[in-house]
């Protein structure tokens, strides 16, 4: 059994193969190759574009692929989507694709847009949109640089943003959201229904998932004598629930337990300070719930 797996080209191929090796995948890819050489034999990568990805899925030529919600329904795409994967170019989070035009304009809706010219790569969905508020306007497909096209080649565009600073940077301001996104793992219907390849997408899924659980998560481990066990414990976040286990001496308490990382360098002076001992931080892979 051969899973053909499409790995999105472009601004989301690192953050998929960094996501792929903390799920336990060594993903190697090369500027002279779209077939990236992984280290699972089941398996046989391709690169390929996000925004064309849920199309070959759809068809088959892919058993697989990971691609942005947006695409998959731009090219209003028959796949079944396997996992939500809440990850994108800069962070890990969702982004936006939004109606922005030229602060200094008259636009305050979308309302104020009708029969004016909106650029955008995502054309399909904007004029769902815009049909779903009644307003008529030209939608001009835009090639790149977006943001640089209003107010002289377009009136306003729908682009896609994460934090919203290119947007600023090119003095536009959103007047509304028209779309939020994030990757997917889609498969095709065919594929997912030979028990075979569905059985490999849902491991991979599953470690996929685990990897997004850890990020940002610390694991932490100490020593306490039992005495001091209630101060330690009272150092920890509440909602926490550490392992307590017994060393040789019964005297003292192993305490494990998984932290956020912006928390640790806060807790482990305070630890300390409520008498932890051998106190260890170490990083996590994969959180498998």
């Amino acid at each position: 059994m051969k899973l053909k797996l499409g790995i999105p080209k472009g601004s989301l191929e690192n953050a998929t193969i960094d996501l792929f090796r903390r799920a336990g995948f060594a993903i190697t890819t090369s500027s002279r190759s779209y077939f990236p050489s992984i280290d699972d034999p089941e398996i046989e990568c391709m690169l390929i574009r996000a925004q064309e990805m849920a199309r070959y899925v759809e068809d088959g030529i892919l058993d697989a692929g990971l691609t942005g919600r947006d695409w998959i329904q731009e090219n209003e795409a028959d796949v079944v989507a396997v996992a939500d994967l809440i990850y994108a170019k800069q962070s890990f989070g969702k982004v936006r694709w939004v109606l922005a035009v030229p602060e200094a304009s008259g636009f305050h809706s979308v309302k104020d847009l009708e029969g004016r010219i909106i650029a955008t790569e995502l054309v399909a969905t904007t004029k769902r949109y815009l049909a779903s508020h009644g307003v008529t306007a030209k939608v001009e497909f835009s090639w790149g640089a977006t943001e640089v096209k209003p107010p002289v080649l377009a009136d306003a565009i729908v682009e896609v943003t994460e934090t919203g600073s290119s947007l600023r940077a090119n003095n536009l301001k959103i007047i509304d959201t028209v779309l939020e996104s994030n990757t997917q793992l889609i498969a095709n219907r065919q594929s997912w229904d030979d028990p075979a390849k569905r059985r490999k997408l849902e491991d991979i899924r599953m470690l996929l998932e685990g990897a997004m659980n850890a990020l940002g998560k610390v694991g932490l481990m100490l020593n306490v004598h039992k005495d001091n066990l209630a101060a330690v414990l009272a150092v920890l976040p509440a909602l926490k629930r550490p392992t307590i286990s017994h060393l040789s001496d019964d005297e003292w308490l192993a305490v494990n337990t998984i932290l956020d990382e912006t928390t640790v360098r806060d807790i482990i002076p305070r630890l300390k300070q409520a008498r932890g001992e051998g106190i260890v931080e170490y990083p996590l892979n994969k959180i498998v719930l």
